[in-house]
């Protein structure tokens, strides 16, 4: 499951609403909707997630929060670390090799300090 995924999937339930009915109102699938919550499907257009937002009735600071929720959803991203430090192209590769032994706490303690520091 990706955030977005997880984000869609919870303020449907909190509307009551099926994905069934979401997909009718999106014109796209039940199928795709399952996806895109479930992480098989990569990070939607921006289009389609605007039209979530208005189907959700999302505004403000909500609606820029799936947005961004969005933009880091893709499930199997790449990183670019050709004209970067060594220590940049080390903590890529640590990362890519070592995910599936972090769990959910230790993956929330490195997104915890990885946005303190972009702040």
């Amino acid at each position: 499951m990706t955030p977005f995924g997880r984000k869609m999937r919870q303020l449907r339930a909190d509307k009551n609403v099926t994905q069934q009915q979401q997909a009718d109102f999106l014109g796209v699938s039940k199928a795709y909707i399952s996806a895109l919550e479930n992480g098989a499907r990569g990070k939607p257009s921006t289009v389609l997630v605007d039209q979530i937002c208005v189907w959700l009735g999302l505004i403000w600071d909500d609606a820029e929060d799936l947005k961004r929720l969005a933009t880091l959803s893709h499930p199997k991203p790449t990183i670019d670390v050709r004209k970067h430090t060594p220590d940049a192209v080390m903590l890529a590769n640590m990362l890519a090799q070592n995910i599936e032994r972090l769990d959910d706490q230790d993956c929330q303690q490195l997104l915890t300090a990885l946005e303190k520091r972009l702040t």
